[in-house]
């Protein structure tokens, strides 16, 4: 059972389609490992087992007729509990929605089903997926399997803790400000925030290029046949793009002799902690020895943080504030906040954060005409302690807001180019680092191929977390 939990998605969906292991065998060998480990980190908070099961019946039912499967035949997923699951409680981690359960899938949830993949249940995610600490007053903290006296980060911390600890194989998320990438840096794990529209949202209150839904994996050629399963346009998505799902399911090997990578600098003068950058610049030489042309370089950041405050601020006012209105007493301080400076803003503000967002991804493509690939940390710190709902200093820095910690992924965001964390080192304490990879604009494709050759080609990224059995203190 151990065995099959530790194959990885690409192996797993073969031996299905060889017929050398069931979608029985495969579910309930999760299941198992679910009843035995997830009461040490609490990242699956909703499991549907019976309902599992049966699928996976009717899943062997159908290769057994000869029917067609899809890329994800017979893989369990646990859906982030924003994403709508038809029939499955869903929370967003809200006392609000404590008890809903929505008549309709979201489209990701839908697409997972259609190309094969099996729900068994929901991730935990921090309330309404505000803020890079998952915790929230309906579950509780999602810990970290590497140190559970320390946080998974967020928003989908339920899912990087769930792959990290092979509760799962495949993972779906969601990022505005990190929350692919910075719980996969904490878990270990790889999390892709894709283009804009290259994996279409539906239902969605307030279209946006701000927030991405996206692929969490444990390695980056998981997470490419994940992003070939829900990628793709949508005609319920004004935004979505227009290439298919299935150009994602290529070989990822590619020749990089004489591509040109910037090296981070400061980014804008952040304040990094020493382990991180320690973690971060040591994987420099492995880039080099793929034969890249690495120089220390970095896009302009003037006006970026202004620019993704305001127009979070105003996604929180015009999408969370009709919900929460007149329930206030229900909701954290930091999401009220957020609401609050929305409805404070003035046209002409959303009009300036506008025209200097397009300045700066303006800049940024100017930037990335001369560099293939910019390289930079996932997060400004490594994981901290579980009971500390944010990060408020950096090697002496005050971080004025709860969001200020996530500088070095939402300036990413805000700037519109897919990235991906992948694992890159740990600390001295034995805490995950992972490494930022952008690419250039829309370049979603050539991106996976190159975190792709450096997980390859670096060392000592791989490690398992140890294994609790029935609820032990560590995973």
């Amino acid at each position: 059972m151990t065995d099959i939990c530790r194959l990885s998605a690409v192996d797993m969906a073969r031996h299905i389609r060889a017929k050398a292991l069931s979608a029985r065998d495969v579910v309930a060998a999760h299941l198992d490992r679910i009843d035995r480990v997830n009461p040490a980190v609490n990242a699956i908070v909703t499991l549907v087992a019976e309902r599992a099961m049966a699928r996976a019946r009717l899943a062997d039912e159908e290769q057994a007729s000869g029917h067609a499967t899809g890329p994800l035949h017979g893989l369990p997923i646990a859906h982030k509990d924003l994403q709508l699951t038809k029939d499955i409680r869903t929370t967003f981690g809200s006392p609000i929605f404590a008890d809903f359960v929505p008549p309709e899938d979201s489209l990701l949830v839908e697409r997972l089903a259609l190309a094969g993949a099996i729900v068994v249940g929901k991730t935990n995610t921090p309330e309404f997926g505000a803020g890079s600490q998952t915790f929230n007053p309906v579950f509780g903290a999602t810990l970290n399997p590497y140190d559970t006296t320390k946080t998974c980060g967020g928003s989908s911390g339920g899912a990087a803790a769930a792959l990290a600890c092979g509760l799962m194989p495949i993972a779906d998320g969601s990022d505005m400000g990190g929350s692919l990438r910075n719980p996969a840096s904490f878990c270990n794990v790889v999390g892709l925030r894709p283009s804009p529209g290259r994996v279409p949202i539906w239902p969605a209150a307030t279209p946006s290029t701000l927030s991405v839904d996206g692929p969490m994996a444990r390695s980056v050629a998981d997470v490419a046949l994940v992003l070939s399963a829900i990628a793709g346009p949508d005609r319920r998505s004004p935004l979505s793009l227009d290439d298919p799902g299935r150009v994602f399911a290529a070989p990822l090997d590619r020749e990089f002799k004489g591509v040109r990578v910037a090296w981070w600098k400061d980014l804008g003068g952040l304040p990094i902690d020493a382990r991180v950058r320690h973690a971060v610049n040591a994987q420099r030489r492995v880039f080099e020895s793929l034969g890249c042309v690495v120089e220390d370089a970095e896009p302009d950041f003037t006006d970026v943080d202004d620019v993704f405050k305001t127009l979070r601020a105003w996604t929180f006012a015009t999408g969370l504030g009709p919900i929460v209105s007149g329930r206030h007493h229900l909701v954290k301080d930091t999401i009220l906040w957020e609401i609050e400076r929305g409805d404070r803003l003035t046209a002409e503000q959303i009009r300036s954060a506008e025209a200097k967002r397009t300045e700066v991804q303006r800049r940024m493509r100017r930037f990335m005409d001369r560099y293939e690939f910019f390289v930079l940390p996932v997060t400004q710190v490594p994981p901290f302690d579980v009971t500390q709902p944010y990060v408020r200093e950096i090697d002496g820095v005050e971080m004025t807001t709860y969001i200020d910690w996530m500088k070095s992924c939402y300036y990413i965001s805000t700037l519109g180019n897919p990235a991906i964390s992948v694992p890159c080192g740990f600390t001295p304490g034995e805490l995950p680092v992972g490494l930022q990879i952008v690419a250039r604009h829309q370049d979603d494709w050539g991106l996976l191929q190159m975190a792709h050759a450096f997980e390859l080609a670096c060392d000592g990224s791989r490690r398992w977390p140890g294994v609790p059995e029935n609820g032990s203190s560590r995973c």
